[in-house]
């Protein structure tokens, strides 16, 4: 689907590390582009016609952003990607929201973006971080969360898609039950919102954290969305220009209104720019024509190996393009080289989800994750390379 727009696919690559980043259309590149040869600015600072251009287009991507997941377009701040939303959040708002012996809830697959904030956290003000019990698909569940639920419970902060296991979390049904009990919910977005629709008003999320690199557009940019009541409370945790009102000598100071007022400095605009065409772009396809077809290219892979008998497939049930696997008696970086041999990419290691070997007894694991552009040429050359690994030290050594 589409892979004419991505020149890296004429090189004869199969590209399966999607999860990790994802390649750029031409269509992004330009846009991108175009800033920097035809009207390359500051925001929010020049009135002349380049700074005029620049701003529309800046302050524009908000909109695309309200129209993508069903957000107020104010409430979109651009950060530096989903690591950076998530520090906000942990830091801006919870930690003056949060006191000693409050409960927040993570799970032993989250990524460690959404693990070690909160740690430090603990380490800060002495919250208690507890981590839900995964089930025997190693998938996070409504019914889990609400047993691990205590009256000390004030956040409840997951993926919505994990990195590893590919599971997708129930959040309308999340979303509610915290709204009903006064349980703050915070989602890591960076899975899920490239690969299917998110709606966030209807969802009951109140922060919300994606990165463009992983949906077709650039690295360097992503997006925090919270609710406004919360993100007037939020406390910015960089100052600098441009997030400012005034500032004097007496140490008086007026910081600027949400969004404003979280993105201090020059920010990534030609990122920014990029991110909204790579939104259009993904737009133009249709997110659920998107999921759909990952799902099709999962079930023929797994429907293609299920005869192959030392390979061990870790979540077969979970519904994202995401395969977690191994070679039975493989170390996992030297199946992933194997595969470089076929130019095939994958990831191997522990994918930043360093506690999921307490759930899984393996601390790294291949993953095969998909995007819309590749096809089933590509699962046929990837079945294949792995029917042939019993030569595989043969290419390693």
């Amino acid at each position: 689907m589409n892979r004419e727009d991505f020149p890296m696919l004429e090189s004869g690559v199969i590209y399966f590390d999607n999860g990790a980043t994802t390649l750029k259309p031409k269509s992004v590149v330009a846009a991108m582009n175009k800033y920097y040869l035809e009207h390359t600015s500051n925001i929010h600072r020049g009135d002349y016609d380049a700074a005029i251009k620049t701003n529309e287009l800046y302050d524009n991507v908000r909109n695309i952003v309200g129209e993508f997941i069903n957000c107020d377009p104010t409430t979109c701040i651009f950060t530096s990607g989903t690591t950076m939303s998530l520090n906000m959040v942990v830091f801006g708002y919870m930690k003056k929201h949060l006191k000693k012996g409050d409960e927040v809830l993570l799970n032993k697959a989250e990524h460690a973006s959404n693990v070690l904030p909160w740690i430090k956290l603990s380490e800060e003000i002495g919250i208690v971080v507890k981590y839900v019990p995964l089930d025997d698909d190693y998938e996070l569940t409504f019914d889990n969360i609400v047993k691990s639920v205590t009256e000390k419970t004030k956040v409840i902060s997951l993926a919505h898609i994990s990195n590893v296991v590919g599971d997708v979390r129930d959040i309308k049904s999340i979303g509610e039950f915290c709204h009903k009990n006064n349980i703050l919910f915070n989602v890591d977005g960076a899975q899920s919102i490239p690969h299917i629709k998110m709606d966030f008003k209807n969802s009951n999320i109140d922060f919300l954290s994606f990165s463009g690199h992983k949906m077709c557009g650039p690295t360097g940019v992503g997006v925090l969305v919270g609710k406004r009541e919360l993100l007037e409370e939020m406390e910015p945790i960089i100052f600098g220009g441009g997030m400012n009102s005034y500032f004097e000598e007496d140490n008086s100071y007026e910081l600027k209104t949400v969004p404003t007022k979280f993105e201090a400095g020059t920010t990534a605009i030609a990122e920014v720019i990029g991110l909204g065409a790579t939104i259009k772009y993904l737009m133009g396809i249709g997110m659920d024509k998107i999921h759909e077809y990952e799902i099709l290219l999962k079930n023929y892979f797994l429907d293609a190996v299920k005869d192959i008998p030392n390979l061990i497939i870790y979540n077969k049930n979970s519904d994202s393009g995401i395969i977690a696997l191994n070679i039975d008696g493989v170390f996992a970086q030297d199946t992933s080289v194997y595969l470089n041999h076929y130019k095939i990419a994958v990831r191997a290691g522990n994918h930043c989800a360093k506690m999921l070997k307490d759930e899984i007894k393996i601390k790294n694991t291949v993953r095969v994750s998909m995007y819309f552009y590749n096809n089933y040429e590509d699962i046929d050359k990837l079945v294949e390379a792995l029917k042939n690994s019993k030569d595989i030290f043969k290419v390693v050594l």
